[in-house]
């Protein structure tokens, strides 16, 4: 029995490695939690503490140096709980270090309907306090679809937020409502008096852009000063979008997509005058979820490139572009991960991490 002691110890270390450690091509990944429930987004407070929200209503402190899970207090009651609503993203405000706030956004109850809503906190231990809704948007409906709730920031002092359709396409045309839109708000929820609608009536001076499906993925490249977004289409047309100050992105007006109900094509074609080309075109759809440009050094082969989270075909899409911004590459990494991938963010150096509908989350970096 002793002979076989260090080939047992050896196998034992092998099965956990093998559990927790896996490669795929030239990349590794390493589980780092589990067990959480549809982990919509995540924010690091310091190098080791990741905050992620929870689509249930939950906000988890997760100590990746230890694993330990700790439930964080202090969200409001109204968080309404339905269909696709929830708690959605979680990000540190550029003035962290010494503000401490947290922006989150979420689905709010405001008299039986659900409303997007923009709010910042800080965090006391495991309590968040001095919560506020900085911005609740004109949204509010009864239906359980289409949130938008990505928050990201530029260098300006302004922070975005998406906005769906709320399954009511028509209003993603409709400037007298926050419905299908990208807005720009000051840090402390109030309008900037540069925003393109500013001044102009029967328009809602928050909006950056309009005529958004579902926008689930926003990132602002501070490199480039470039905003990003990608939506979901319907049956097909899903689009990456490169965002511009008061431009209409066409929805429900021009799509790549599809009827659910019948093989027709949804509005008046795929072009219209003064209404904006995606970059990329998913056709069929591949179910799109966060969205970040890698700016690292720690995955060379990916620099510059936009990685979007697919939900439906569950894998990482990689995209090249080329000098003048379109897509011109297409790659589909991390499908050994066999999940819905909900949401990727870029650590401080260079890996990334992946958190998917199954509760897990990953950190992902070059293979050694």
């Amino acid at each position: 029995m002793l002979r076989l002691f260090p080939v047992l110890l050896l196998l034992f270390f092998s099965l956990t490695a093998n559990a927790e450690i896996q490669q795929e091509n030239d990349l590794e990944i390493e589980k780092l939690a589990r067990g959480l429930t549809i982990p919509w987004g995540m924010t690091f407070i310091s190098k080791s503490q990741l905050l992620v929200t929870q689509r249930e209503g939950k906000l988890t402190l997760i100590n990746l140096t230890t694993g330990k899970q700790s439930p964080i207090s202090g969200l409001p009651n109204d968080i309404r709980v339905e269909g696709q609503g929830g708690l959605f993203d979680i990000q540190t405000s550029p003035d962290f270090a010494d503000t401490g706030w947290l922006y989150l956004s979420y689905n709010k109850d405001v008299d039986g309907q659900g409303a997007t809503t923009l709010s910042r906190a800080r965090l006391n231990g495991q309590k968040l306090v001095d919560w506020t809704d900085l911005f609740v948007s004109q949204s509010r409906t009864s239906n359980q679809v289409h949130y938008g709730g990505r928050i990201s920031f530029d260098t300006k002092g302004h922070v975005f937020l998406s906005i769906g359709d709320r399954g009511e396409r028509g209003s993603a045309q409709n400037l007298k409502t926050h419905i299908g839109s990208i807005l720009r708000l000051q840090l402390d929820g109030t309008v900037p008096d540069d925003n393109p609608f500013v001044g102009k009536t029967d328009v809602l001076p928050e909006i950056w852009s309009y005529g958004h499906r579902n926008p689930q993925g926003l990132f602002y490249n501070p490199d480039t000063q470039q905003l990003w977004s990608v939506e979901h289409g319907p049956r097909g047309g899903d689009e990456i979008n490169l965002i511009k100050r008061g431009h209409n992105y066409g929805w429900p007006v021009i799509s790549y997509g599809k009827e659910y109900w019948a093989p027709l094509d949804v509005g008046e074609g795929t072009h219209k005058e003064g209404m904006e080309q995606p970059v990329k075109v998913y056709v069929p759809s591949i179910a799109t979820s966060s969205l970040i440009q890698y700016r690292g050094t720690s995955l060379p082969g990916w620099q510059g490139k936009l990685l979007v989270g697919a939900l439906k075909q569950q894998h990482l899409n990689v995209i090249s572009l080329s000098s003048t911004g379109e897509a011109n590459d297409e790659e589909k990494a991390l499908r050994s991960l066999n999940g819905r991938i909900r949401n990727v963010i870029e650590t401080a150096d260079g890996a990334l991490l992946v958190a998917t509908d199954s509760g897990d989350i990953y950190r992902v970096t070059s293979a050694p």
